[in-house]
């Protein structure tokens, strides 16, 4: 790279006219990637499958001048993946960004986790990682132009914790192997592929941790012990990090899970 960026480094984090695919994007961290994005001047590809609530978001997305399509699928299978794939392709001309935010957790001691709910959480967090980036990769290689692949892992990828959290914290660590594998193996190709490993951010399943009822507070306190910035996160947290990972500042970052934690792994 030249060091033209220097008359306006700004432009590293420029995804202007980038087609963007965003799964799960009527979740907490979905719709503020689609937002962001958006925002940021690309157009996007919804995806969950909650039809009603792809709407909303996308109206969200117009709201700041981006072009937001809707597909109600989930990249459950090759076909769904492949379906997402092709309506980015018939309507933003392409696939430049993958972003995949969609996910489960089923919280269980292992002791009395049902087989089929610890395949479930594979399933999401692990297997459609790996299809949907797998489709867009193959999108990629043949646009020849390069590409962003943004996965979604987790502190409890490289972190236990004691409530039951197998399940996740395996399907997590599955995914940060899937991003080193393939920033490997996609570099070549001009594919950058990471991952975002938040704590706990806002989002309905953790908006308890949040509340001020003795609850909250007691597990909120004790948590925060850990955390140096003496916070949770917020959604909007893991925005500013999503940029740079979906645009050419990160250019030569790739296979790497960058932690928007407020330093909880750093301890």
């Amino acid at each position: 790279m030249s060091e033209d960026f220097l008359k306006n480094p700004a432009l590293l984090f420029d995804v202007r006219g980038k087609a963007a695919i965003v799964t799960g994007a009527t979740g907490a961290f979905g719709a503020i990637a689609a937002k962001t994005l958006a925002a940021a001047g690309a157009g996007v590809v919804l995806t969950a499958s909650n039809a009603e609530g792809l709407k909303k978001i996308a109206a969200e997305c117009a709201k700041f001048g981006g072009k937001a399509e809707t597909v109600a699928k989930r990249p459950s299978t090759e076909a769904n993946c492949d379906a997402i794939v092709t309506a980015a392709v018939e309507k933003l001309g392409g696939v430049d960004i993958l972003v995949v935010a969609s996910g489960q957790n089923k919280v269980s001691k292992i002791v009395d986790q049902k087989p089929e709910d610890f395949l479930d959480v594979m399933d999401a967090n692990v297997t459609q990682s790996w299809l949907m980036a797998r489709a867009c990769a193959r999108q990629m290689i043949k646009q020849g132009r390069g590409g962003k692949i943004v996965l979604m892992s987790s502190a409890r990828g490289l972190l236990g914790h004691p409530a039951g959290y197998t399940a996740y914290c395996a399907s997590k660590s599955a995914v940060d192997g899937i991003t080193k594998a393939l920033g490997c193996e996609l570099g070549s190709a001009g594919i950058t592929v990471n991952a975002l490993g938040p704590t706990v951010f806002r989002s309905p399943l953790t908006e308890w941790m949040f509340a001020d009822d003795e609850r909250g507070k007691t597990v909120r306190g004790g948590f925060l012990t850990r955390v140096p910035k003496g916070r949770l996160g917020e959604p909007s947290d893991l925005a500013g990090p999503l940029l740079f990972l979906a645009s050419q500042a990160s250019d030569f970052y790739t296979g790497h899970v960058l932690y928007a934690d407020g330093g909880y792994t750093a301890g």
